[in-house]
């Protein structure tokens, strides 16, 4: 007689939010997917029937960290500031990486060796992608920043990136006054650069 299925949507969800709790306990180094089946009180197969492998369970970990980021941006709400909106923005992915450093690690840097996103993966993020883009797009219609949407959204992301991994490095300061500080002197930096040249 066939082996039961076990594909199931429950089983899938509850092993991928073990994996993703598994990766922020364990690290990269200690993440196996042997240690997820045990941690969700399933088998090896199990998980191979589910993501095919080790490299398609990491790739559903890069698409949900993706999703609960949208989610977080989600909860923003816009006001008559643009400019603020846009600060918001970035305070949020600060508090989501330093909230999932090893998840945000693996979004952003592909830290797993056997691990390439592909097309679709890279895909992942548009979400994430057309939220900043369109926050960006009101400063500019706002006229208060110039230049193309999506260049200063990638901009944007990626000094937040930088700055959130030296400040989980510690390189940033030893006071929460002076990493607040150098996050206020980078993002008017930034934005102000950015801004219409004035006469």
């Amino acid at each position: 007689m066939p082996r039961a299925k076990q594909r199931t949507p429950e089983l899938r969800d509850h092993v991928l939010r073990v994996a993703v709790a598994m990766l922020a306990s364990d690290g990269v180094a200690g993440f196996t997917t042997r240690k997820v089946a045990e941690g969700a009180a399933t088998s090896p197969p199990a998980v191979y029937e589910l993501f095919g492998d080790k490299a398609g369970l990491v790739r559903e970990m890069f698409f949900e960290g993706f999703r609960m980021l949208r989610r977080r941006f989600d909860r923003l709400d816009e006001s008559d500031d643009p400019r603020a909106d846009l600060v918001r923005v970035v305070t949020t992915l600060r508090q989501f990486v330093r909230d999932n450093p090893v998840l945000a690690e693996l979004m952003f840097s592909r830290p797993f060796a056997d691990f390439d996103p592909g097309p679709s993966g890279l895909d992942a993020g548009s979400a994430v992608r057309l939220f900043v883009v369109g926050r960006v797009q009101r400063c500019i219609d706002a006229r208060l920043l110039a230049g193309d949407a999506t260049d200063i959204a990638h901009v944007v992301v990626s000094l937040t990136q930088g700055l959130a991994a030296t400040e989980m490095a510690g390189w940033l300061g030893t006071s929460r006054a002076s990493v607040a500080r150098r996050w206020d002197i980078a993002i008017r930096a930034v934005l102000t650069g950015l801004s219409p040249m004035r006469p």
